[in-house]
């Protein structure tokens, strides 16, 4: 069982829980992306059952009634074990989800990978005509040229701003020069990218700026946030009509990504502290 102080951040250990949570979060008008928890795994096996749960789970949310997705990792799905287990895998989720009207969306992991996983995002999304999305990083110094060469591939672009520690050759450190880069990824998606956008932020700036920029380029953008971060913002968000979708990861494999979060941001950890002490 996972403890109410990691509850927060995690949907449940099961499919099945993690599908009451995207029911209760519908209900307060916000839609759910379920991410299956698990990655970095350099061996076939582990890496093909999650590829089948992820299919059991988007059979799943077919006809359930929920707003409702899920999103997958490079490496939970091959792309350690080899290109083509990645390859294969991916095709079969974006099958499964093209069968069932279920989009899908693929993260991204540390600069080792973004060369495959864009090649293969690429491949995908004009076989299946866009059912796909694809996080991309603004931290990255490449992105500028990744972004250009996404600009008439179909689907859906995720900006977020970059969690990996990069070496400082191939990515910006500075929060500022981050941010800097993200607004302009931002104007370059809307002006030019042939999909969807979403922008991945808890950041009030970045919301505004992509505010802005759908109303000078009459465009639509979803916003994507984690869950049990900025709950309140994501909920008052859609209330005012914006499309809002949570993160919401689910698994056994729960304490790692829970320690993560609890590191990163010391809201966070402001929160664990008071569940500990019962205040």
């Amino acid at each position: 069982m996972i403890p109410p102080i990691a509850s927060r951040f995690v949907a449940g250990e099961t499919a099945a829980a993690a599908l009451d949570h995207a029911r209760r979060t519908n209900e307060e008008g916000v839609k759910v992306i379920l991410n299956l928890l698990g990655e970095h795994y350099d061996e076939r096996a582990p890496a093909d059952a999650d590829t089948a749960a992820y299919e059991r789970l988007i059979a799943d949310i077919d006809g359930s009634g929920l707003d409702a997705c899920v999103s997958v990792k490079p490496s939970q799905i091959g792309i350690d074990v080899s290109d083509a287990a990645f390859r294969e895998n991916y095709h079969r989720i974006a099958g499964a989800g093209a069968d069932h009207d279920v989009f899908v969306w693929c993260d991204m992991e540390d600069a080792d990978t973004t060369d495959v996983t864009l090649d293969v995002f690429e491949e995908v999304a004009r076989e299946y005509d866009g059912d796909v999305g694809q996080c991309v990083q603004a931290n990255l110094k490449r992105t500028e040229e990744d972004l250009e060469r996404l600009a008439d591939v179909p689907g859906k672009i995720r900006l977020v701003k970059g969690a990996y520690d990069e070496d400082p050759d191939i990515s910006y450190k500075q929060k500022s020069r981050v941010n800097e880069k993200y607004e302009e990824y931002l104007e370059f998606l809307f002006e030019e990218y042939v999909g969807g956008i979403a922008v991945g932020s808890h950041d009030p700036k970045m919301i505004a700026a992509a505010e802005e920029l759908a109303a000078e380029y009459d465009r639509a953008f979803e916003v994507q946030m984690l869950m049990g971060v900025r709950e309140d913002a994501q909920r008052e968000l859609a209330a005012e009509g914006r499309e809002v979708w949570q993160y919401a990861p689910y698994g056994d494999k729960w304490m790692s990504y829970f320690y993560r979060r609890v590191r990163e941001r010391k809201e966070n950890l402001l929160f664990a502290l008071r569940a500990v002490a019962g205040v």
